[in-house]
């Protein structure tokens, strides 16, 4: 192979002292590095190929006087610290290109050096069938979403190394050996949910370039080892959500994978594509493990199956699958008999055989400062047209709401509840559909148990909440898992709630949004009551819009089937 050197001397250094140092120091003063050179070997150059084979692969070597390491921006988009200052590089636009490489020697007390070059390869490698399927065709562009229906759809396994050092044999360093998802199984809790929403978008342009744009909704789901990015030391295994802005677009180059596929034990093993997507600004795709690169196992028109690796621990490979459908559980209860319900057929006020009233404003505004005075007036609740009305109200210096309940009129075990409900819009109201334990009186909240089924914040009207509150986690938030409804203050939707022995599910219009496991600890085994109120202000309601007069959440029935 012939070899083709450029040395490059010293370009620019930059010293940098961050204070006085006395002439007595016993450690001398602190020098920035100096003295850089860089050579760099294009692969596969000779008299026929002056610019490389085309694979796109230079090999850099960096030295430098005082320098404990180094940092490469490779003047392609992508960086990277290199402590020996020996590394192998691949450029992967197609085409002869001039790249301007920066080379910072890394000194004592932060100081440091810098060098450039520019180095100029020729790359032939493109998978223009790879970039079709991803961005659905030139000048085109394709959304895609965890394939949550699927079990393994998120999973781990060894690397070929690390497979070989588990017993001395192949096991499975081309598969989720070590764990795998199960379908839906991120979604069930609040700490994992925010992987079963989100979306990748990738589209080509008219001359062949790949962008990436990735939308997590706000939140990510990262590995435990990675806790740190967002300034968290997570438990081991303990995978969280937490936020984290994806919205920088990346550029997404392919090259060729360098993986070792020949020592795969399985004769059934469907031979990889072969092509390594590297994408640019830190890009990645939905679970976070710190890194930018992901070979493409399978591929066609609505399926991607992708292996990555682990920044921290090398000798992990992950695995995601997605699909360009979102996944939706095709949810059946088991409680089809109704057993109770209200239609609000009859105008006037609720009917008292079914609802009672919570009055005045409680202890510290129902324990959560609220605003409000809670009423059974008709001003606050009334029954118009089929459609029971709890209104908020500005009062004077004041407000007024209803909060209507079935304690000790309709108290249930285990069972499906449905209410068709449109929230209000205004800043500050805080409606809820939820139910307590019947014991209340007995056993104080939260000890009694509560399951909220839906609940909108004051200031987020695009967004609902469903979530629990049991002693391991209240006082406080609770257990809260959230779905961006932007239509929930302008059209009716059915909140349902699924309460089995094992499960607790929470649905929008027929559609699982979280699931959490009913586990012996938990005080859900028991008789619940039903509860319907708008608040104003407190925890959730916040600032109250200063300008509010009334407003109002709708309700078209409430039923029970066991």
């Amino acid at each position: 192979m012939g070899n083709f050197r450029n040395y490059v001397g010293i370009l620019a250094v930059l010293l940098l002292c961050a204070g006085c140092q006395d002439d007595d120091s016993t450690f001398g003063a602190i020098v920035a590095p100096s003295n850089i050179v860089i050579t760099t070997e294009i692969v596969g150059v000779d008299a026929d190929n002056p610019n490389g084979d085309g694979s796109g692969q230079v090999i850099f070597k960096a030295t430098a006087d005082q320098a404990l390491g180094y940092s490469f921006a490779y003047g392609d988009g992508t960086d990277g610290v290199v402590p020996s200052g020996e590394t192998v590089h691949r450029y992967s636009v197609v085409g002869l290109n001039t790249y301007t490489v920066v080379v910072n020697a890394l000194g004592a007390g932060g100081l440091s050096s810098s060098a450039t070059l520019d180095v100029e390869v020729f790359s032939s490698f493109d998978d223009l069938e790879a970039k079709q399927l991803l961005s659905g065709g030139e000048v085109s562009s394709k959304t895609w979403y965890p394939k949550l229906d699927e079990n393994g759809h998120l999973g781990v396994g060894p690397t070929l190394a690390q497979d070989i050092g588990d017993d001395g044999t192949l096991n499975g360093h081309w598969f989720p050996q070590y764990d795998s998802t199960d379908a839906f199984g991120k979604c069930a809790a609040a700490d994992s949910d925010c992987f079963c929403d989100l979306s990748l978008t990738f589209e080509l342009d008219a001359t062949g370039n790949l962008t990436f744009n990735q939308n997590n909704n706000g939140s990510t789901f990262f590995n435990w080892a990675h806790g740190a990015v967002v300034g968290q030391q997570l438990d081991e295994f303990a995978d969280a959500c937490f936020e984290f802005d994806t919205m920088a677009e990346s550029a997404v180059t392919l090259v060729p994978s360098s993986t070792d596929w020949s020592q795969v034990a399985d004769p059934e093993f469907p031979v990889p594509r072969g092509t390594v997507m590297n994408f640019t600004n830190d890009g990645f795709m939905g679970y976070y493990t710190g890194v930018s690169s992901y070979e493409i196992l399978q591929i066609d028109s609505n399926y991607l199956y992708v292996r990555f690796f682990d920044n921290v621990n090398p000798d992990l490979a992950w695995y995601q699958m997605f699909t360009t459908t979102p996944a939706t559980s095709d949810f059946t209860s088991t409680f089809n008999d109704l057993v109770w319900s209200d239609e609000f057929d009859t105008d006037g006020a609720p009917d008292p055989a079914n609802w009672t009233y919570d009055i005045g404003t409680g202890s510290n505004g129902w324990g959560n400062g609220e605003a409000q005075v809670y009423t059974n007036d008709a001003e606050n609740v009334t029954i118009e047209n089929g459609i029971l009305r709890i209104i908020a109200k500005a009062n004077g210096d004041g407000y007024t709401s209803a909060r209507l309940k079935t304690q000790n009129l309709y108290e249930f075990t285990y069972g499906r509840v449905e209410i068709r409900a449109k929230l209000p819009a205004a800043q500050g109201t805080w409606p809820a559909l939820w139910s307590l334990g019947a014991d209340i009186e007995v056993n104080p909240w939260p000890g009694c148990g509560e399951i909220d089924i839906i609940e909108q914040t004051g200031q987020d009207k695009n967004t609902v909440l469903a979530t629990i509150h049991h002693p391991a986690v209240s006082p406080g938030a609770g257990d809260t898992g959230t779905k961006a409804l932007p239509t929930a203050t302008t059209t009716f939707h059915n909140y349902s709630l699924d309460w089995t022995a094992e499960t607790i599910t929470f649905l929008i219009d027929d559609e699982v949004f979280r699931s959490i496991p009913n586990t012996p600890d938990l005080p859900f085994k028991s008789d619940f009551f039903l509860i319907m109120n708008v608040a104003m202000g407190g925890s959730l309601g916040g600032v109250i819009d200063p300008a509010f007069t009334e407003d109002q959440m709708e309700v078209d029935y409430v039923r029970v089937y066991q």
